[in-house]
């Protein structure tokens, strides 16, 4: 697996149509939101399955967002493999997703993919707040993610405010609740000095070495720690229905409109959603993602995805709203 490293505006390149592969090449480049650790394995089954070369740039979704829009009709990109659906709803906000087949899109339930046919769900994910079994126990935990600006969690929470999914959910709160409640809920979490992390895993890491007593992560992050750590002492939280805490949303992929290798394109992304893709997070992933195509169950101990339910909207209304939730968290001083 070779992973491409070119710097933001440091290739350009003629792109064809989405269509097809102008040159014949066996080749591939995807911008990765989702981290190599998780999704490495899965692109090496793609290059062995079909002999097509992945080349990967992995980065932050919302940065590699911006940069598919600076780079405009010259970017590489191929595929976007994205943590989220407001960094995959950004891209298509500027033009830049092709349309996807329809028997594509017809894999995954509507509400895991984007109603003009973008984007499609790759992946489910819960919103949980991981927790320290020595310390505390489930009865000690508030039922909604709200509960958290009480002053009894300061200094004993964090989160990565950077991350793609964080600012999901920062959106999904804002949709559910209002502007105005999700600024009082941010400034009452600063209030209590949570520590910040760059990304997940170090979130959950940091619970179960006690540093901190809960972490605001996706359900999935657990089962990576436990996979090093397996007697640490972490469990997954999940908030009741209708909470902003418990956003169920997926990671996705999307083919841009100017991809130069658009039949690859298809490819991957038909492999993600075929059986084989979808029981890689039951089989062989370790941080144990939902699978989005009817069928195929979950890993044996997860809550089944259709009893998940967080607070009621679209997920392609994350993307239109992302620019506005980064506003929002700069300027209660989470970001920037």
């Amino acid at each position: 697996m070779k992973v491409w490293l070119a710097a933001l505006g440091a290739v350009t390149v003629l792109v064809a149509g989405c269509g097809g592969d102008g040159d014949g090449s066996k080749t591939l480049t995807v911008y990765s939101g989702r981290e190599e650790e998780l999704v490495e394995p899965l692109f090496q089954q793609f290059e062995q399955k079909t002999g097509i070369d992945v080349q990967v740039r992995y980065g932050d979704s919302a940065e590699l967002a911006a940069t598919i829009a600076e780079e405009g009709d010259n970017s590489p990109a191929d595929v976007f493999f994205a943590q989220d659906p407001g960094s995959l709803g950004a891209v298509e906000q500027a033009g830049q997703l092709a349309e996807l087949p329809e028997e594509i899109l017809e894999r995954v339930p509507e509400r895991f993919r984007d109603p003009d046919g973008h984007w499609v769900g790759t992946s489910g994910r819960a919103r949980v707040a991981v927790y320290n079994t020595d310390q505390l126990t489930a009865g000690d935990l508030p039922s909604s993610i709200l509960g958290f600006t009480d002053a009894r969690w300061k200094g004993k929470i964090g989160f990565p405010p950077t991350n793609a999914s964080f600012q999901a959910f920062v959106t999904a709160l804002r949709l559910s609740r209002g502007n105005e409640d999700a600024r009082a809920w941010l400034e009452g979490i600063k209030a209590n000095d949570p520590k910040l992390y760059e990304k997940n895993t170090p979130v959950v890491e940091a619970v179960a070495a006690g540093e901190i007593e809960v972490g605001f992560v996706n359900h999935y992050y657990l089962y990576l720690v436990l996979k090093e750590q397996p007697d640490a002492p972490i469990a997954n939280h999940y908030f009741e229905a209708g909470d902003p805490g418990a956003l169920v949303s997926v990671a996705g992929a999307a083919i841009l409109e100017g991809a130069e290798h658009g039949e690859a394109a298809r490819e991957l992304v038909e492999f993600l959603l075929s059986d084989e893709g979808q029981r890689f997070y039951v089989e062989e992933a370790e941080e144990a993602e939902y699978p989005v195509v009817e069928g195929i169950s979950p890993k044996e101990g997860l809550p089944s995805l259709g009893s998940l339910a967080g607070p009621s909207f679209q997920l392609d209304e994350l993307g239109p709203e992302l620019e506005k939730t980064l506003e929002l968290l700069n300027e209660v001083g989470f970001t920037g």
